[in-house]
């Protein structure tokens, strides 16, 4: 089995590129930056790039795309012409060549404004069914892009299913106070609890949703790690945090003690991925009890992939935290 891999020289891209061959697929790996997982050097804005990187392929996994951190270095229209020009390339020319299966990798940026509730609400309960309403347009076109995959599966049948992933970047916060009010380990196992995700389960995801896409046909799918919080948290969650974390999770105040660490006052939003543990059969390993058991170890608590593929940046030049690939 052979499958296209775009964004190979990226965090997914690479975490794919190198997972996927010891499942049993031949990887052709594509991105506008030549790296050791990078088949063809091009742009799937490029028409003639994608229909040639789709020839022969069995599958598709569409992780290019300009993020977050582009908004302040691009053009709307760059935002365009790769996340939704690009996507549609790609999903032409996989119905022109007869493709099994496609999967989008999206991400929970698409929920935008809907992710933080009026002041004295409740903490918002994220899954596949809230309706997203775009903050820049890194969301807006992610959400384009979405719809093309609907639209192109209702048209042509192509099985598609989109993966709305949540953090798993290595690199430090964008927000000049957070990264000075938290370690940075600290803040990502914090994040663990209600929106970050590790690039290992997030591989796994992926292959999962290859193997699902057939039966699924279109689907959409929460991807982040799986909370210890449910609904009756949730007001609790917005006035007092670490409360409801010693609750859920006995004994984790006493080893954030230890460590100097500090739990969030305060969270505003959870990420729910039961749909995708369902649907998906998908069994997220790296959680927030699990991140708590290896630091309190004196141990790395990210996946051997996710510190194997390391930080990549965004920026050919230093851009805040967001700096240039090594």
């Amino acid at each position: 089995m052979r499958a296209l891999v775009t964004g190979s020289a990226g965090h997914l891209g690479e975490g794919l590129m190198r997972a996927l061959p010891g499942e049993g697929w031949e990887c052709v790996g594509v991105d506008v930056l030549a790296s050791p997982y990078t088949s063809v050097v091009g742009s799937i804005a490029d028409r003639d790039v994608a229909r040639r990187c789709v020839e022969g392929v069995d599958a598709i996994l569409h992780a290019a795309t300009l993020h977050k951190p582009h908004v302040g270095s691009h053009g709307r229209q760059e935002f365009v012409d790769v996340n939704v020009t690009g996507t549609l390339h790609l999903l032409e020319a996989a119905v022109e060549a007869d493709v099994a299966s496609f999967v989008f990798t999206s991400t929970t940026s698409t929920f935008g404004r809907a992710l933080v509730p009026a002041e004295g609400e409740p903490a918002a309960w994220i899954t596949e069914d809230v309706v997203p309403v775009p903050r820049n347009i890194y969301g807006a076109t992610k959400v384009a892009a979405e719809d093309l995959c609907e639209l192109v599966h209702r048209d042509h049948g192509l099985p598609v299913v989109v993966l709305r992933t949540s953090r798993f970047f290595p690199e430090g916060d964008d927000r000049d106070d957070v990264r000075a009010a938290y370690d940075d380990a600290n803040l990502k196992v914090n994040e663990l609890l209600y929106r970050r995700v590790d690039l290992q389960d997030v591989v796994d995801a992926h292959r999962l949703a290859l193997d699902r896409a057939a039966a699924i046909g279109f689907g959409r799918y929460i991807v982040s790690a799986t909370t210890p919080f449910t609904r009756d948290d949730l007001a609790d969650l917005r006035r007092d945090a670490p409360a409801v974390v010693e609750r859920r999770v006995p004994g984790a105040g006493d080893r954030y003690a230890a460590l100097g660490w500090r739990m969030l006052p305060s969270i505003e939003r959870v990420y729910a991925n039961d749909r995708a543990r369902a649907e998906l059969r998908w069994t997220p390993r790296y959680d927030f009890a699990h991140a708590l058991d290896r630091v309190a170890a004196g141990e790395d608590f990210r996946s051997p992939l996710a510190r194997a593929v390391g930080a990549k940046g965004y920026h050919a030049e230093t851009t805040g935290v967001y700096t240039t690939r090594a």
